[in-house]
């Protein structure tokens, strides 16, 4: 299932963002360092809270409508969206078996070099699709 909830992101005096879940607090809240890192952790947050409640069967607020939401001055309203669906997947981490084609002295290189030729196409997807 798919969820969308807003966080609101406040720098603070230290330069530290530090975001929370105004449907959700006190439960989902994270800072990070800089944006990508509380973005992230935004993300992080919330989806372990969505995934905790399915798991127990909690209630928890439905998201507010952006517009009713109360900023402090100079904080941002972001929306965070978190597919339970494929976190779950990623948790479980199945692999699967793929064939592939590459030319012979690419092979030829990486087994000289004990490449783990898996490893290598993983990390390359994960760096591709972020």
């Amino acid at each position: 299932m798919k969820y969308l909830y807003y966080a609101i992101f406040t720098k603070n005096s230290d330069g530290i963002y530090e975001v929370s879940f105004p449907d959700l607090n006190p439960y989902a809240a994270t800072f990070g360092s800089d944006m990508s890192e509380a973005l992230q952790s935004a993300h992080d947050s919330l989806t372990g809270f969505i995934l905790t409640a399915e798991d127990f069967k909690d209630s928890f607020n439905l998201p507010s409508e952006p517009e009713s939401i109360k900023l402090p001055k100079g904080a941002l309203l972001i929306p965070i969206e978190v597919d339970t669906e494929f976190e779950r997947e990623k948790e479980q981490n199945t692999l699967i078996k793929k064939t592939l084609t590459i030319p012979k002295y690419l092979n030829d290189l990486g087994v000289n070099l004990g490449i783990n030729f898996s490893e290598t196409l993983t990390n390359a997807l994960k760096q591709k699709l972020k």
